[in-house]
């Protein structure tokens, strides 16, 4: 039996029954434990490659703010999001309000703008700072999750993996530009991560998934992800959370709820052009294919096509994770890459989801030499190494869009202008091709895992059942 099994084993039974720990003290004492977990897991690091890590870390993020400084950082989302604090606090109009020189307009729903209030009690310089270290604390806990789900590196080497992503991961694209913006793409990404990785059998799961999609509304597809892979509980769960948001929002802001529910919401000019390459979406490459503004017809059925396909994939290597090492993850990442692929909007900065993507790649990179030869189809770190560098790219910057070009673009700028989601699509494919080979190798009597372990991890929950990893 394998370290990580071992971990994962149902320990000997014969001592005192203890009794369960109610879920709200469990929810109160969450922070101390995990503060806990992390000195331990600290400590339990080697020191050496620990302080390495922290070191190159520090540099990298010394040189991003040399480079923010000089480029201009003008966080205009997180402007957005105070004057949307502003007018609930002070009563004005939330859908009239426009801000900044590109006369931007509140998009999300009431429940979002009055969780924004606090905002309006310090100055934009203040918060310029504020957020942006809270969005690199985010981008830890994101890459924390991500080890989490994946399960690996092994538990001392993770704190050093979490300082590198942090440090290194301000690079990626899709971080670069949140970061810049000040948006809550981060935030949205740990709720929904750590929803789906904790255990199915936790009753409150699916109630961050549910929040998320009441800040904004596609984190709801994950709802109908825990649905159709059996998490029925957590499902509805997650529904009921969201209908709280809903009906605090109701309460609270009743005018701004129903101009929200039955007018702002379908008027996708308050969100911007699907044209433009911001958008990186599979509406966004179908309207530049198409040289049009409006992509309609064509743009709907492929997005209905892939979300069909997305989720089959995640379902399939859902139930497949009982012989398949790291299924739970593939089928989690299947999911993700298929929110934002099928969004009619999806900004660069919206997928943050390429720091669990890495992580799967590169721990499939890691144990690329381990594997059989029945499942050695791809070359890992082939497939890794290209992934990263299209996020490192900033491709879809550097085709001339200014003005109307968006409408214009030849066909040899097709590809760098949509190069999230051609790499979504060819991760889906990758997903599939990846549990097909998995299931042939497994043939028809696949070696079951041990039981769950219990033992409670930093977060205040008993670790998810992955498989473990191939050695």
């Amino acid at each position: 039996m394998t370290t990580v099994q071992a971990e994962r084993a149902t320990p000997p039974s014969g001592g005192p029954e203890q009794p369960p720990v109610p879920a709200w003290q469990r929810t109160l004492t969450a922070p101390v434990r995990l503060l806990a977990d992390i000195n331990a897991a600290l400590r339990a690091a080697p020191w050496r490659p620990l302080l390495t890590a922290a070191a190159i870390a520090l540099v990298s993020l010394l040189g991003y703010a040399a480079v923010r400084h000089f480029v201009g950082t003008s966080m205009v989302d997180m402007i957005v999001y105070r004057a949307e604090g502003a007018a609930v606090a002070h009563g004005q109009d939330l859908y009239a309000i426009r801000v900044t020189e590109w006369d931007l307009p509140a998009t999300y729903p009431p429940f979002a703008a009055m969780l924004f209030v606090p905002t309006t009690w310090f100055g934009i310089p203040f918060l310029r700072v504020a957020v942006t270290v809270g969005n690199l604390l985010l981008l830890a806990t994101l890459a924390h999750l991500s080890f989490k789900l994946v399960d690996w590196p092994r538990r001392e080497l993770r704190p050093i993996g979490v300082l590198l992503i942090t440090g290194l991961g301000v690079w990626l694209e899709p971080v670069f530009t949140t970061l810049r913006y000040g948006q809550i793409n981060l935030a949205l990404a740990c709720l929904i991560l750590w929803d789906l990785t904790r255990p199915d059998h936790a009753r409150s799961k699916g109630l961050a998934i549910g929040l998320a999609a009441g800040i904004k509304l596609t984190p709801g597809l994950f709802a109908v992800y825990l649905l159709i892979t059996g998490r029925v509980r957590a499902a509805l769960t997650a529904g009921a959370a969201f209908l709280g948001t809903f009906l605090i929002g109701a309460l609270v802001l009743p005018d701004a709820t129903r101009g929200f529910w039955t007018e702002y919401l379908f008027d996708s000019t308050r969100v911007g052009k699907t044209v433009i390459v911001d958008n990186q979406s599979l509406s966004g490459m179908v309207a530049r294919l198409l040289h049009t503004e409006n992509p309609g017809l064509p743009a709907t059925a492929l997005a209905a096509l892939v979300a069909v396909g997305g989720l089959a994939v995640a379902v399939w290597a859902h139930r497949s994770a009982g012989w398949s090492p790291r299924a739970d993850a593939w089928s989690v990442c299947a999911a993700l890459v298929t929110a934002v692929l099928i969004s009619p909007i999806s900004w660069t900065h919206h997928w943050v989801w390429c720091v669990p993507m890495l992580v799967l790649l590169a721990a499939e990179a890691a144990h690329e030499r381990s594997r059989p030869a029945a499942v050695r189809r791809f070359r890992w770190r082939l497939v890794f190494g290209l992934t990263l560098l299209g996020f490192l790219s900033f491709a879809m910057w550097i085709v001339p869009h200014k003005g109307d070009l968006d409408l214009r673009l030849p066909l040899p700028s097709q590809l760098p202008a949509s190069v999230y989601p051609l790499l979504g699509l060819c991760f889906l494919a990758v997903a599939a091709l990846r549990v097909a080979s998995r299931r042939r190798a497994a043939g028809t009597t696949p070696a079951r895992l041990p039981a769950p372990r219990t033992e409670p991890d930093g977060l205040g929950s008993t670790g998810a059942q992955k498989a473990p990893a191939a050695r």
